[in-house]
């Protein structure tokens, strides 16, 4: 099988497609190398369908301050279309976070070479697009009320779903992401996510082995579904004798008790 039909059967957002289909559908990829940190496309995007077969990309945006911030790592699969409303101070756009290979072909090839009919296709398109804007709102958002502390958590377990490989002590990231692109993500200062990764560390909910994170999955959902939810909670220091203080758990502090109950970035669509 050509490469792109090899990539492509390894994408998850794909499979809901036959063998048939995704063989059709690579042969008809225009592919197109990236190097790091060049623009894939830009807010106005062109009407076509663009799969990432090879590397990381990553959304970006403008803040309040003008500043161009990540605001979601994408793996391979289909990348999402950016929101139809005009959003021009945003200024989205899609780069390559390290070398990438995409394929790109236009909605109505996308269409005529699979063999759902277009109400079908447009609906499993919709459910990836609609899946990664939401992960999106709930690390970033205000709204839920989330604490800095559990939307660092949340951040973890979709890099774990995205980017990690089990291992005997938990979720290895294969990638190395630097605090200021997980500040980024979840839209804190670098030295706030810095502390609490650290808190993380101490209790041992993340394991740091050179400059890669190891998450224990299990043990962070539970910690964070019943931790307190105050945004303005410092994290836990350690105590003069190296132990840890960890407070009692909230029994009835359940906000989060459902998201985390399946595997990684399922356990978070859940709440929706």
């Amino acid at each position: 099988m050509a490469e792109p039909g090899r990539q492509l059967n390894r994408l998850g957002d794909l499979s809901w497609l036959s063998a048939l289909e995704l063989g059709r559908l690579a042969g008809a990829l225009a592919p197109t190398n990236f190097k790091r940190s060049q623009i894939i496309f830009g807010e106005i995007a062109p009407a076509d369908a663009h799969i990432l077969l090879k590397g990381i990309a990553r959304i970006t945006c403008r803040n309040p301050h003008s500043e161009r911030v990540t605001i979601a790592l994408l793996p391979p699969g289909l990348i999402p279309e950016f929101p139809a409303l005009s959003l021009s101070r945003l200024d989205f756009q899609c780069e390559a976070y390290s070398d990438c290979r995409v394929g790109s072909l236009s909605w109505h090839d996308f269409n005529r070479i699979t063999l759902c009919n277009p109400e079908s296709t447009h609906r499993k398109v919709h459910e990836s697009d609609l899946k990664q804007w939401y992960r999106v709102f709930l690390r970033s958002s205000g709204t839920l009320s989330l604490s800095l502390h559990e939307r660092i958590a949340i951040t973890l377990l979709e890099l774990c779903s995205s980017f990690g490989i089990t291992e005997s002590r938990g979720t290895l990231l294969r990638v190395s992401f630097s605090h200021q692109e997980i500040a980024d993500l979840v839209g804190a200062t670098r030295p706030r996510v810095t502390e609490h990764l650290a808190q993380l560390e101490r209790e041992h909910l993340v394991i740091r082995q050179g400059r890669q994170l190891i998450i224990r999955e299990s043990e962070l959902g539970d910690a964070i579904a019943h931790a307190p939810s105050d945004e303005n909670r410092p994290p836990t220091p350690a105590l003069a004798n190296g132990a840890v203080f960890v407070p009692a758990k909230e029994a009835g502090n359940n906000r989060l008790s459902r998201t985390f109950n399946k595997s990684a970035s399922d356990k978070l669509l859940n709440r929706g």
